[in-house]
């Protein structure tokens, strides 16, 4: 996929000023995170299982190549084959050989954020083969020739009427009269279109939320059921992913699906859960007679030994993009890559390179929720000031931005220069605000306040209002030292 994201901040001004993308994004907020928040209540040991989850990817990363190695192993005796690609560029061209050699005219796809990376459509459709998205979201998009907005639910950016539209101009050889005022009409149209295309393609291809090094399969967490029908009805199958996808046992990825759905949709769990483990077997009713599985590094093992690490934990649920308040204010395209949201905002200086992603990291009010809510506790504040430092150090901010920082570390390192300008600066904000503790415009602050207030100070510093309740405070710690040491004297007294 090519990337758009030095164009962050024109693609998010664009964003803000589409009054239809704005009415779809505000409808996240009483959906996914209201779900996920009822899903978790619903499980008592649902913080227990977080830090299980983290705890299992934590190992995976310590002992990753062991894991891959034992995984690569267990396919083989499964009769598939796995196929090691540095870089989209090696994935993309085994891909495009395996199709060649079964003669491959249709090839079906689930929804793979690694297919979107690589991006695998574009090439297949140069190189005379017809990729066909089975995902609903995937397959409006698809026919709109548009990325995902979002890793579960790519089309959210959409309205109904924008996806009528989409099908009356993709689907001309229907009766024009129909009608696609419903979810159900969309729907049933999409599945009559598809079926065709199940049934005819010569390659499935999917992602993998988990490789299992114990069976040398993968998971595939649907809603749809359409990756069952991409992976059982092609004669090949191909699993694409990255190699962070894996764990160790079947023990460990139910653990993990356990807090996946909850955080993602806020179902208990998926529609379809399914297990995939090779090719058919003899006796088998269906399924592949081949089964591939590219794993792609594409700049994780670099990740391993650095300060962005973590960064490997993530399973793509969508939790944090969800209760991100700059997400949920510019939609996923404005990231203008594969990725978006805070996850997004970490990853993809770290695949693409910070020359091309310099303002993704500024794109966070480091609020906190996303860290909050993420199953298996990324820190992404902490690794999105990490990425701020480093443009501080390699000087890639604008000379404004590098001045105001320098102004700041100068005032903030002397405590106080930093108490005199400050506390008259916030009692004045404070007073200024009045009853309603919000400001709708703030000089300098046109970024934050085109989409919300800005919270009013209080009108008084944190250490102004910590001497005032010291000196409160200190009668009362002077009379419990004169009840230390005299207790008969003060006989019923209540400090």
């Amino acid at each position: 996929m090519e990337s758009s994201a030095g164009r962050f901040e024109t693609n998010a001004r664009a964003a803000l000023a589409t009054p239809t993308l704005q009415a779809a994004l505000a409808k996240l907020a009483d959906g996914f995170p209201a779900r996920r928040l009822e899903a978790a209540e619903r499980l008592p040991e649902f913080e227990e299982l977080r830090d299980a989850a983290c705890a299992i990817k934590e190992h995976v990363l310590d002992h990753l190549d062991v894991y891959l190695e034992t995984f690569e192993r267990r396919v083989a005796a499964n009769g598939g084959e796995v196929h090691w690609c540095r870089d989209a560029e090696e994935a993309r061209r085994t891909i495009l050989d395996i199709c060649r050699r079964v003669d491959a005219r249709t090839v079906t796809k689930s929804k793979t954020m690694i297919g979107e990376e690589i991006a695998i459509n574009d090439y297949l459709e140069r190189h005379g083969i017809r990729p066909v998205e089975t995902d609903l979201g995937e397959y409006i998009i698809q026919l709109r020739r548009e990325p995902p907005s979002h890793i579960i639910a790519p089309a959210i950016h959409l309205s109904l009427a924008q996806v009528a539209e989409t099908f009356r101009g993709s689907h001309a050889d229907l009766p024009p009269e129909r009608k696609l005022n419903e979810p159900d009409a969309l729907l049933a149209e999409a599945r009559a279109k598809l079926r065709p295309d199940f049934l005819a393609a010569d390659v499935g291809i999917t992602g993998a939320n988990m490789l299992i090094a114990e069976t040398g399969g993968n998971v595939l967490v649907t809603n749809e059921g359409n990756a069952d029908l991409t992976h059982t009805l092609p004669r090949v199958h191909i699993v694409i992913a990255s190699i962070e996808k894996i764990v160790p046992t079947l023990e460990d990825a139910t653990v993990i699906l356990r807090v996946l759905a909850r955080s993602a949709t806020g179902q208990d769990i998926t529609v379809y859960t399914s297990f995939c483990s090779g090719p058919r077997r003899p006796g088998d009713l269906d399924g592949p007679d081949e089964y591939h599985v590219i794993l792609l590094d594409n700049g994780r093992a670099r990740l391993l030994e650095g300060e962005f690490r973590d960064m490997l934990r993530c399973i793509r649920c969508g939790a944090c993009l969800n209760h991100c308040p700059v997400y949920r204010a510019v939609g996923g395209h404005a990231y203008g890559w594969v990725y978006s949201g805070p996850m997004g905002a970490v990853l993809i200086p770290a695949l693409i390179g910070m020359h091309e992603a310099r303002h993704l990291p500024n794109a966070s009010t480091l609020c906190g929720r996303c860290e909050s809510v993420c199953p298996m506790r990324i820190p992404l504040p902490r690794m999105l000031r990490a990425w701020r430092e480093q443009l501080h150090r390699e000087r890639r901010g604008s000379f404004l931005a590098r001045l105001g920082f320098s102004a700041w570390a100068s005032v903030a390192s002397r405590p106080g220069l930093y108490h005199a300008i400050m506390a008259p600066l916030i009692r004045a904000l404070g007073n200024l605000a009045g009853a309603g503790r919000s400001f709708r415009r703030l000089p300098f602050l046109g970024g934050w306040t085109a989409a919300r207030d800005f919270p009013a100070p209080e009108g008084e510093t944190f250490m102004t209002l910590w001497a005032e309740a010291e000196r409160k405070r200190k009668p009362y710690a002077d009379l419990r030292v004169s009840c230390e040491g005299t207790p008969t004297d003060v006989k019923g007294a209540r400090p």
